[in-house]
C-alpha cells in the first residue's frame, strides 16, 4: 500500500484529504556559517506556527510538506514539536540546497557517502530526531549544475530509486530542469519521481508543459505571492489542463513560517490563501471539483507516497 511517510507516521489516501506540497514551518535563509544559523527554542516556534497549522486544519489541509531542507536551516526536531503539539502530520526532507547553501561537509563527501546518507535517513531517521524523512529536497543554480549539486543530485536519484521516494528541485530556469532529467535519465529514476519546484519563474510556459509531457510533476507554488497576480496562475493551470497535463500540476503557496533571522521569528503567513482565496476563483473560471480535488489530494499524494 502506498504512503506518504510522515511526522506522524506513514499515512494513507484514506486518512489524507488536501496536502500542501510547498510550504515552510522553520526555515533559515543565510549561509551556514553565519552566527545564530538555524538556532530557535522550539517552544518559541510551537507558540508561532501551531495558530497557523490549526488555521489551514479549519480550511481543510491534512498534510503540509515542510520544503526546508539540509542548507536552509533543516531542523527536523523542532518540526516534529511542532507536529506533536498540534497532532497535524509534516513531511520533512532529506537533501541539500544548491551552493552556496550547501554545507562544507556535502562538497568534501562523495556521491557514496551522500547516497547511504540520504537512504539512512529515508528508511531510519533523521539523526537523533525520531522522524523519518518523507522525499528528498535539493536545488540546482540558475546558470546550470555545478559539479557537486551534480554529485547530489545523482546520489538522491539513487536514494530516490532504492526507496520509491520523490525528489523536489528549487529550480528557476526550464533548461537546467532538462539536464536534471536526463541525469536521472541516466542513473535510471522515473520522470515521475521527480518535481519541478517554482516552475511559475521560467517565462516559458512552453517549457511547462515540456517537462510535464517528460512525465516530471511541474508545481506553481507561489500563489497568493506579493509578486504574482492570481490571473497569472489561472491562466496557467487552465493552459496545462487543455493541454491534457492536469495529472502532472502541483498547487502550493511557499508560506508559514518561523525564521530565526527575524525579531521572535517574524511574522508568519498563513497556508489559508489557496483554499479561502484562489480556489474560488478557479471555481469561477469554470474548472470542474473533479478537476480540484485531483489538484488539491490526488497529485500532491501521488507525488510523495512511496
Amino acid at each position: 500500500m502506498a504512503n506518504i511517510i510522515t511526522t506522524l507516521g506513514p499515512l494513507g489516501a484514506d486518512q489524507l484529504g488536501v496536502v500542501l506540497p510547498h510550504e515552510h514551518v522553520f526555515v533559515d535563509l543565510r549561509t551556514w556559517d553565519q552566527p545564530g544559523y538555524a538556532q530557535a527554542d522550539p517552544a518559541a516556534v510551537v507558540a508561532l506556527m501551531a495558530p497557523e497549522i490549526e488555521r489551514a486544519r479549519a480550511v481543510g489541509v491534512t498534510a503540509i510538506v515542510e520544503c526546508s531542507t539540509v542548507g536552509v536551516g533543516r531542523r527536523a526536531d523542532i518540526d516534529r514539536a511542532v507536529s506533536e503539539a498540534t497532532g497535524f502530520p509534516l513531511v520533512v526532507p532529506t537533501g541539500i540546497y544548491r551552493e552556496p547553501w550547501a554545507p562544507r561537509w556535502a562538497h568534501e563527501a562523495s556521491e557514496d557517502e551522500l547516497f547511504e546518507w540520504m537512504l539512512r535517513e529515508l528508511t531510519d531517521e533523521i539523526s537523533g530526531t525520531g522522524v523519518q524523512a518523507g522525499w528528498i529536497k535539493l536545488s540546482a543554480g540558475d546558470d546550470g549544475l555545478t559539479p557537486s549539486e551534480t554529485k547530489i543530485l545523482r546520489a538522491a536519484a539513487r536514494a530516490a530509486k532504492a526507496t520509491g521516494s520523490v525528489i523536489g528541485s528549487h529550480t528557476i530556469k526550464g533548461a537546467v530542469v532538462r539536464d536534471q532529467l536526463d541525469i536521472l535519465d541516466d542513473v535510471g529514476l522515473a520522470p515521475n519521481r521527480f518535481i519541478w519546484i517554482h516552475t511559475q519563474a521560467e517565462p516559458d510556459a512552453g517549457l511547462h508543459l515540456e517537462i510535464a509531457r517528460r512525465g516530471a510533476w511541474i508545481e506553481y507554488d507561489a500563489i497568493g505571492s506579493d509578486d504574482v497576480d492570481d490571473a497569472f496562475f489561472v491562466e496557467g493551470i487552465g493552459r496545462v489542463l487543455d493541454a491534457g497535463l492536469g495529472g502532472r500540476l502541483l498547487l502550493s503557496q511557499d508560506r508559514g513560517t518561523y525564521d530565526p533571522a527575524q525579531p521572535d521569528g517574524g511574522r508568519p503567513r498563513p497556508y489559508t490563501y489557496l483554499s479561502e482565496t484562489f480556489l474560488p476563483q478557479l471555481r469561477a473560471s469554470g474548472l470542474r471539483e473533479a478537476e480540484i480535488h485531483g489538484l488539491m489530494r490526488t497529485n500532491p499524494f501521488e507525488a510523495f507516497a512511496r
